[in-house]
């Protein structure tokens, strides 16, 4: 299990992929808004999104756990 962390304090504007999903290295889960900019958080391995800690309006701190990423 990866944690998929913040990298930055911001706002999560729009969570990208599902519960579920299989996901490959690079792929979009989860976009930030920070400063009027959009910051794409990815996945760091290919898997399956195991958990997804946020929703879309939260704010986050740097390094929260947004999402977990099982590998297989």
């Amino acid at each position: 299990m990866l944690d998929v962390r913040a990298e930055l304090t911001a706002t999560v504007w729009k969570v990208v992929a599902e519960v579920g999903t299989t996901v490959a290295e690079g792929d979009e889960l989860i976009i930030l808004e920070s400063m009027k900019m959009e910051i794409p958080v990815t996945a760091p391995e290919n898997g399956t999104l195991a958990e997804m800690r946020v929703a879309e309006g939260d704010s986050v701190a740097e390094g929260d756990v947004l999402a977990v990423v099982a590998t297989s």
